[in-house]
């Protein structure tokens, strides 16, 4: 599955940057939130959008606004684009956009 090896190798590549992942996957009555990691001083919320390319558009376009889950902690919500895909033999094109909503 495309979506399950982009949030491994968007989590892997994470924990390389320094993250601690808290939760992956997790649920809430909201919807789901892909990855949930800590570095320094923010607790960040990682929606993983993988493509094969970005050719018609980057897989950041895929994100909504839908994917913001409200929160009292010092929030962050990052985006991470993986494009390949899982049993290819090229290396995976990594963008981390952070404070992907912010201003």
């Amino acid at each position: 599955m495309k979506g399950v090896w982009g949030e491994h190798t968007a989590r892997a590549y994470l924990e390389r940057a320094g993250y601690r992942t808290v939760e992956t996957n997790f649920r809430t009555r909201f919807g789901e939130i892909d990855i949930i990691a800590e570095r320094g001083e923010y607790i960040v919320f990682v929606e993983v959008k993988t493509r094969k390319s970005d050719r018609f558009a980057a897989a950041r376009e895929y994100v909504t606004s839908e994917k913001q889950h409200p929160t009292a902690l010092q929030p962050r919500f990052d985006v991470v684009e993986v494009y390949g895909g899982e049993g290819t033999t090229s290396v995976p094109r990594i963008n981390h956009l952070e404070n992907a909503f912010g201003g």
